[in-house]
């Protein structure tokens, strides 16, 4: 059975996150920007149906989804693309693929404890981020 990632989830940690943001091609001035938020997530999770809210003071991000089902997500509050997404359970963990103009494109969300970790994937960069449910 899929782990419950219900809950709010306050960032703690950042790793590498301007190194993705410039595989995904975001200008400079919205990278550096970016690297001093710290987001929180508001996670919803009934059965196969998730909503992922990414807040921060600066843009939020919405992503409402069916596990399994793929979908076209647009990305305008991110880097300004669009791309047909899936997210499956590979285990305990949600993987996100993400299929567009960049390869290798997506994410993997899993719980430890009280700790929500982010693996965040776009050409061969890696970035991980940690947070703390509250």
């Amino acid at each position: 059975m899929p782990v419950d990632l219900n809950g709010y989830w306050k960032m703690i940690s950042s790793d590498n996150f301007e190194e993705y943001l410039k595989a995904l091609d975001v200008n400079v001035a919205i990278r550096k920007i970016a690297t001093l938020l710290k987001p929180d997530k508001d996670i919803s999770h009934d059965g196969d149906h998730i909503i992922i809210k990414t807040l921060s003071t600066f843009k939020n991000y919405n992503m409402d989804f069916y596990v399994g089902k793929e979908f076209e997500e647009d990305l305008s509050g991110v880097d300004d693309r669009k791309c047909m997404t899936t997210i499956s359970w590979d285990g305990d963990k949600l993987v996100c693929v993400q299929k567009g103009e960049i390869e290798g494109r997506g994410w993997t969300h899993w719980v430890d404890g009280d700790e929500l970790h982010l693996e965040l994937r776009a050409g061969g960069v890696v970035s991980k981020q940690l947070f703390k449910k509250s």
